[in-house]
């Protein structure tokens, strides 16, 4: 903090206006009120290796650019993060963690990367029975409507809507933005109820060049 002392006034003047006082920004550790925040998130088993395999590649944005420390609790399964002093923005840890979840989800470390970034950017899940009741041959059929051949289906949705999506047996998750991720998700859940896959391209093409035209 920085005072300014005004000069004493001289005889027969008006008294100054008071001393001003200049506080300097917080930082982000002393706008938590100095106390250290914990983040931890649990590894699925079929995660393990790959998270072991990338580790250099998730814990390099996290500790050099985010400031959050970061480490893998081999006893526990979890990816544990915590802030320091230096780390620049409160929303640090939150991103670090949405990343990694991200990561551990199923999405690319080139796709997941983008919400250290963007504050736009958002995961939503959901399952193929939260849409329709679907068991054994059926939800099959409509797990591989979602995919298309050779992944088709899946990729025209992805480049249409500007999102990245996963789908892990009957779970779906969606990286984007909100607006995005409401168009896709009304996309998956239409080839879920049955709808043929050239009526979702065409409505999907219409909404693309929407997309195109305001950006």
């Amino acid at each position: 903090m920085e005072v300014d002392a005004a000069p004493a006034p001289a005889a027969g003047e008006p008294d100054l206006p008071p001393m001003k006082v200049k506080f300097e920004p917080l930082s982000a550790h002393e706008m938590q009120g100095g106390k250290v925040q914990f983040r931890r998130i649990a590894v699925p088993s079929h995660r393990y290796t790959p998270l072991k395999k990338h580790w250099l590649d998730i814990y390099t944005p996290v500790v050099e650019q985010m400031k959050i420390d970061l480490r893998m609790n081999l006893k526990t399964r979890k990816v544990e993060l915590k802030t320091k002093r230096d780390t620049p923005d409160t929303s640090a840890l939150q991103k670090s963690a949405d990343f990694i979840h991200a990561f551990l989800l199923g999405f690319d470390i080139a796709d997941a990367i983008a919400l250290l970034r963007l504050d736009d950017l958002y995961v939503d899940s959901f399952e193929v029975k939260d849409v329709k009741s679907l068991k054994g041959d059926h939800l099959s059929r409509a797990i591989g409507r979602l995919s298309g051949k050779g992944g088709k289906t899946k990729f025209a949705i992805e480049n249409s809507t500007r999102t990245r999506i996963v789908i892990a047996d009957s779970r779906i998750h969606i990286l984007g933005a909100f607006a995005n991720i409401r168009i896709a998700r009304d996309a998956l859940c239409s080839l879920i109820l049955g709808s043929p896959a050239g009526k979702v391209y065409s409505r999907l093409r219409t909404i693309g060049n929407r997309l195109a035209e305001r950006s």
